[in-house]
């Protein structure tokens, strides 16, 4: 009993933290070193928690699917970010599967660029900088490798 319900919060608590920090960013702008002493998450993992939790009211949250399903698809048009959560769903696709899925579709998201990929002048960025994404909300840069949303998980 007490493990199902530790389950189910350890399954909320990324969108519960992004919910929060997004609140906190419209009501008293950006504070995320401040997040950061309070949660212990680093800032990094705060905003990719905000942007993901930004880019999914809680009315089109899947349940049954955790909080990386959703950070895969995330930088994804709405039609898309549903057909391919739907997708996953229904066939029950784990983060890696839905990964596939993306690149298999054709719709490996603009984010999610090869690391070392080469600048407009075919060099690579001089100061080893990950590809980055703004959010659209509130304009912060949010690094997007790979490992980013595993405090989340």
């Amino acid at each position: 009993m007490h493990g199902k319900r530790l389950g189910s919060i350890g399954r909320g608590i990324a969108w519960w933290i992004g919910d929060w920090v997004n609140y906190g960013n419209a009501k008293f702008g950006e504070k995320y070193s401040r997040a950061a002493q309070i949660t212990g998450y680093d800032v990094q993992t705060l905003m990719n928690m905000a942007y993901v939790a930004s880019r999914f009211d809680p009315a089109r949250r899947r349940v049954p699917l955790s909080w990386s399903h959703h950070a895969e698809v995330s930088s994804l048009e709405v039609t898309d970010q549903d057909a391919l959560l739907a997708y996953a769903e229904q066939t029950n696709l784990s983060v890696r599967g839905l990964r596939d899925e993306l690149r298999a579709r054709g719709l490996k998201p603009d984010n999610r660029k090869k690391k070392n990929s080469d600048n407009a002048e075919g060099k690579p960025p001089s100061d080893g900088a990950k590809d980055r994404v703004v959010c659209p909300n509130c304009g912060c840069r949010l690094g997007t490798d790979e490992g980013t949303d595993t405090a989340a998980s």
